[in-house]
């Protein structure tokens, strides 16, 4: 919904040494192209993140690009359908556990949480909590690869909505944690959860960072103008953006302005 410019890879196929998207087949206004399913791991062993819909044609095709590997966890990058409600599925399919911070979404006992690392033969993910378009939404890093999966934290294009079970500050927060962890890893590329591939981590999330504190200026501008609820400052800030985005920018609209009531 942002506007914003920002150099991109596409979608099914794409990815890093380690990581290959497995692109489902639900795009909409609000999924882009559609989920993107990464593969993570090597020649033995594998990761599946983010399985997408309960689609049986896609788990199958997943299931297939993981060909005879091991699958050790299917891990969520939040609890959201369309990254989530084909992990039960899958995991069973594939005898793997569901992780996932949220116990509602796991298959096992093992849940997922920040700082903890996760394996697939030899290559390692480090699960990062980044909450704010969900309570509960994780990004997970790829040392040897240095990118980072995103889920919906950062989207391929467009900027993120701040679901009703996020948090704007702390979405906020973990913008300003990502960025500081891109430059100090010297990071090279954001794998999202819908979308292309995007290339400059650093410089995408200063756009993402700058874009949020533009948008919180406009609604504050709009307020003044005497914009009196969401829809109204959605018709005066959104104006440019398609009309089937509206229901959406009403929801980050309520987000931003709950943040500003706490600053």
């Amino acid at each position: 919904m942002s506007g914003l410019r920002i150099p991109v890879e596409g979608p099914d196929g794409s990815g890093t040494a380690s990581a290959v998207n497995v692109l489902a087949p639900n795009p909409s206004p609000m999924t882009l192209d559609g989920t993107n399913t990464w593969i993570v791991g090597g020649a033995d062993a594998v990761l599946v993140v983010d399985p997408g819909p309960d689609d049986e044609a896609h788990l199958r095709r997943v299931a297939e690009r993981v060909d005879r590997r091991r699958v050790t966890a299917v891990l969520l990058t939040h609890g959201h359908p369309d990254h989530s409600e084909g992990a039960g599925t899958l995991g069973r399919m594939l005898g793997a556990p569901v992780r996932a911070l949220d116990p509602r979404h796991r298959l096992g006992e093992e849940g997922l949480a920040d700082g903890d690392v996760v394996t697939a033969g030899d290559v390692e993910v480090r699960v990062v909590g980044t909450p704010g378009h969900s309570f509960d939404s994780l990004c997970f890093w790829l040392p040897g690869d240095r990118a980072m999966l995103t889920g919906d934290t950062i989207l391929g294009r467009g900027t993120t909505v701040i679901a009703p079970d996020g948090d704007l500050g702390d979405y906020l927060r973990s913008l300003d944690r990502l960025r500081q962890g891109a430059e100090m890893l010297e990071a090279t590329a954001l794998l999202p959860g819908h979308g292309p591939v995007l290339a400059d981590p650093a410089g995408v999330l200063d756009a993402y960072i700058a874009h949020r504190r533009e948008r919180l200026d406009q609604i504050r501008e709009a307020i003044r103008r005497g914009a009196r609820d969401a829809r109204e400052i959605v018709e005066m800030v959104y104006a440019e953006v398609d009309r089937s985005l509206w229901p959406a920018a009403e929801m980050s609209v309520a987000a931003q302005l709950n943040y500003l009531k706490t600053l």
